[in-house]
């Protein structure tokens, strides 16, 4: 095959997609048969850092609307990153990947902290990072966090796993009449409030001209498509 798309990649995935045919709760086949996936890229020749939500663990948002303090509810999803990256990490270590799970929280024994420089160094050396805990601080998103992370170590897109195609104008799963957006820019986002990523994470992607694709996570093989410069789902970029 040709050189794929891109050499360096953020993946980001939504904690629901880590339930399966689940409520709630992590579903260990769904986890193991995404391992496989970026076992597939990695072999590629393609530096993987991962950053997970803990939405099938505790919503913050969620939590804060019923009357809990934000910042307590932020903090209780940070640690459910971390639960959703200590299962993603030991299904990549059955599929025979180096892995490191970095986190924003000091957890020593669990995690090394997060420093940047020594998350370049870990990809150097071709380890699959697995980013969690968020940016460390409330009221901000996994999806900054993802923009945050992959400017810092410098990928070059943003590849965010969802359980729909793409992009659309209104959600797919409330009106199947939706329209699916192929491209998009960062302005095209903004205008139409359409639900990529927090504008936080849109605005941060616009400065730096970093590319997003939107794609279903759960059609085997999208992530090896898109790398390897197929139509996939719905990119946002200049």
């Amino acid at each position: 095959m040709t050189e794929p798309a891109y050499s360096k990649i953020l993946l980001k995935l939504s904690g629901e997609v880590l339930s399966g045919p689940q409520p709630y709760g992590i579903d260990l086949q769904t986890v193991q048969g995404l391992a496989r996936e970026i076992k597939e890229v990695s072999d590629l020749g393609v530096s993987i850092a991962l950053v997970l939500g803990g939405g099938n663990i505790f919503r913050g948002l969620s939590a804060s609307a019923s009357g809990m303090d934000r910042a307590n509810a932020d903090y209780i999803g940070m640690l459910a990153t971390v639960m959703n990256c200590l299962a993603f990490q030991d299904a990549l270590d059955r599929e025979g990947l180096v892995t490191r799970v970095m986190t924003a929280l000091e957890m020593k024994e669990i995690a090394e902290p997060y420093v940047y420089r020594r998350a370049v160094r870990h990809m150097e050396k071709g380890r699959v990072i697995l980013l969690a805990g968020g940016t460390g601080n409330p009221y901000f998103t996994t999806d900054t966090a993802a923009a945050l992370r992959a400017l810092e170590i410098h990928a070059e897109a943003i590849l965010k796993g969802t359980k729909v195609d793409g992009v659309y104008s209104e959600d797919p799963e409330k009106n199947p009449s939706a329209e699916l957006y192929p491209a998009l820019s960062y302005m095209d986002v903004l205008k139409k409030d359409l639900k990529v990523m927090d504008l936080t994470a849109i605005s941060m992607c616009k400065d730096a001209g970093l590319p997003i694709h939107v794609f279903n996570i759960r059609k085997r093989g999208n992530i090896r498509r898109i790398l390897q410069g197929e139509p996939v789902g719905s990119v946002v970029r200049p």
